[in-house]
């Protein structure tokens, strides 16, 4: 009606003549429309900023039982209602509101904020690719049905038009009937639909081969162990039957001392008891067949296999293990890497001279080498002070790289090392002759890390152009490339059996893909940001993962379930070890600390009750092992349960 009348008046000033009259009409009507778009903008604007301060404020305010249930729906509705005042063009108002609340989210949510914070026009949230993520698809949030019902009367009665709008076209509800699930289900509560939940929860489902291999040489030689040990004690009970009856015909003379030594005997059987029992927690793990060609050991790495074996100290919560820490010096913030070999005798470094060093431990100290053994603290054994002196060269220098050197890694008998660079290249490098070998290219961007099979001969890596590789030392183009991260490949760690590889990634999941195939067999969702470190437990059953944050996780392979996650370390989890039967497992963070877990009890809470879907106890700290001032590189234990780290003091300590 009111159009009609507008023509009506416009037609008649032009009939008439009145041209000033009607420019003038125009401009006045065109700036009422103007400020009445403003005030309704600025309206739009305000409404979003009390509405999701109203929510904000009775989510808080609820009842304690249901409160952290429904503080879930805060994060989602903070996101978008920051990116709908930053599509409308309300950036001053979308930056207000941004600051205002998001201290409420910086705990769980800092590195998301952080870039979510560079938005600073409507393009780029087409731009980038997390802003993309949560506009291009729902958030589904896990309530109970009295949750629930408390939030739809809450929004009913407000009536709040904005968050009506948000929640409705972005959020899908999952309700369920019963009690609240605990807070330590949150991070699983919420999630993106047709995203990495599900996606998960379709991968998870596949079978898993996580058993040892059929006739491993460990296996073999651990047969050869127990029989010659039954012999042993054979030939000892025949020694204490003659013994016992040469003691009769000696009558009570020696009565005393004999009971006395039965007692002693009794006390140690006890504490060996216990530790056994620790090791034997989890039952055998089944055997499969090797996907990959293997080589086989010759006959003298067989025997100091056996050897070791022989000498292995079994570790628990009762026993724990001899630390031996290599401390690099004079490094001037140069080394990026380090590696140690399988039995401590050779310690590696990667640095950002394009440089790899090898030292032999069995020459440090001798006269004219440039270092001396010296402890950092009283509660590490055996460190050792690696000191880069150009003039001595207490170490083999290997130049070849063009570029900073990120990852080092001995193959499993240290006569081959393998070495990773920001280049985009691999290089095997003898140990024997302190030659390079082969350069291997594939990567397009630079190779975060590299690491030898358990077996040898096959090694993957990890790269910034989010793939991970597998490849052989015989070929010099890769045998599969496994694609599917969403962000860098940061850490890669063989499977025992040598048929998977687990990746982790700065997407903030973990990965295990079929070296066979190629094909993604698990995917693990949990950590809140990237994945530096890995680990396998050697039944092949559990992994263990650091992230940035110092967050460690426990999963279990063959369901694609966290056990155990815990806040580990204070700062960035660098790497992780598991124990030789698997009880303990040990953490090094750039906090400076080396930390003992009992894996035990989690396993033990797993294996009594596979059945429920709630997380197992979490890791149990055994003891905390605190460097002067030397974040830690590298762990690794020995095939005789010595623990070996590594790391460089930091300068200005």
């Amino acid at each position: 009606m009111e159009e009609e009348v507008e023509k009506a008046v416009f037609a008649y000033l032009r009939k008439r003549g009145f041209r000033l009259t009607e420019i003038a009409l125009q401009e006045e009507q065109s700036r009422l429309s103007a400020d009445a778009s403003l005030s309704r903008s600025e309206s739009d604007a305000a409404k979003y900023y009390d509405g999701y301060g109203k929510l904000r404020s009775w989510a808080y305010n609820s009842l304690d039982s249901y409160r952290h249930e429904l503080l879930r729906v805060l994060y989602p509705v903070f996101i978008h209602c920051f990116m709908d005042l930053v599509a409308q063009g309300h950036m001053q108002e979308a930056r207000t509101f941004f600051q205002t609340f998001r201290e409420d989210h910086e705990m769980m949510h800092l590195r998301d904020l952080q870039k979510l914070e560079g938005i600073l026009s409507p393009s780029h949230l087409e731009e980038m690719e997390l802003a993309r993520l949560w506009r291009q698809n729902k958030v589904k949030i896990r309530l109970c049905q009295y949750s629930y019902e408390l939030l739809v009367q809450y929004l009913h009665k407000t009536q709040s038009l904005a968050m009506l709008g948000v929640i409705n076209e972005h959020i899908n509800f999952e309700v369920y009937p019963g009690q609240p699930a605990s807070i330590s289900d949150d991070s699983e509560a919420v999630s993106l639909i047709g995203t990495s939940q599900d996606l998960a929860r379709e991968i998870n489902q596949k079978e898993l081969h996580w058993g040892l291999l059929e006739d491993s040489v460990e296996e073999r030689m651990e047969k050869a162990l127990s029989e010659s040990d039954k012999t042993e004690v054979d030939g000892n009970k025949e020694a204490d039957t003659e013994d016992n009856n040469k003691k009769k015909t000696d009558g009570n003379k020696h009565g005393t001392a004999v009971n006395n030594k039965k007692k002693k005997d009794k006390v140690v059987g006890a504490t060996g008891k216990t530790i056994r029992s620790e090791t034997s927690m989890v039952s055998v793990p089944p055997r499969v067949k090797s996907e990959l060609t293997l080589p086989q050991f010759p006959p003298e790495v067989e025997q100091s296999i056996l050897e070791d074996l022989r000498n292995r100290v079994q570790l628990g919560s009762l026993a724990l293990p001899s630390v031996s820490f290599y401390t690099f010096l004079n490094t001037h913030n140069g080394l990026n890497c380090s590696t140690i070999s399988h039995d401590g005798s050779l310690v590696a470094g990667g640095f950002s001279d394009s440089s790899v060093k090898i030292w032999d431990m069995a020459k440090i100290g001798q006269p004219g080498r440039a270092s001396n053994s010296q402890g950092e603290n009283g509660s590490m054994q055996g460190m050792h002070s690696l000191a880069s002196d150009e003039a001595k060269r207490p170490y083999s220098l290997l130049q070849g790289h063009s570029g900073p050197v990120y990852s080092v890694s001995f193959s499993p008998f240290a006569d081959f090392l393998l070495s990773s660079s920001s280049d985009n290249t691999i290089r095997l490098w003898s140990t024997r002759l302190n030659a390079n070998l082969v350069s291997y290219k594939g990567h397009n961007f630079p190779v975060w890390d590299a690491q030898f099979s358990p077996m040898g001969h096959y090694f993957a890596t990890a790269s910034h152009d989010r793939t991970a590789r597998l490849w052989s030392m015989e070929r010099i183009q890769p045998l599969r490339v496994m694609a599917g991260h969403l962000s860098d490949v940061d850490c890669v760690q063989w499977h025992p059996n040598c048929n998977y590889i687990a990746t982790g990634s700065s997407d903030k999941t973990v990965r295990l893909w079929d070296v066979q195939t190629g094909n993604c067999a698990r995917l693990f969702i949990g950590h809140r940001s990237m994945v530096v470190s890995l680990a396998i437990s050697p039944d092949g059953r559990f992994m263990a993962s650091g992230d940035e944050d110092g967050t460690i996780m426990l999963w279990d392979l063959s369901t694609g379930r966290s056990v155990s996650p815990i806040i580990g370390h204070n700062s960035c989890v660098w790497t992780l070890a598991f124990s030789c039967e698997g009880t303990l497992l040990a953490s090094g963070s750039a906090d400076c600390m080396v930390k003992l877990w009992d894996v035990t009890s989690s396993m033990k809470a797993l294996k009594t009750d596979d059945s429920k879907s709630g997380p197992a106890s979490r890791l149990r700290l055994l003891k905390a092992l605190p460097t002067k001032s030397t974040p830690v590189y590298t762990l690794r234990f020995s095939r005789r349960n010595l623990l070996f780290a590594a790391g460089a003091l930091s300068a200005g300590s």
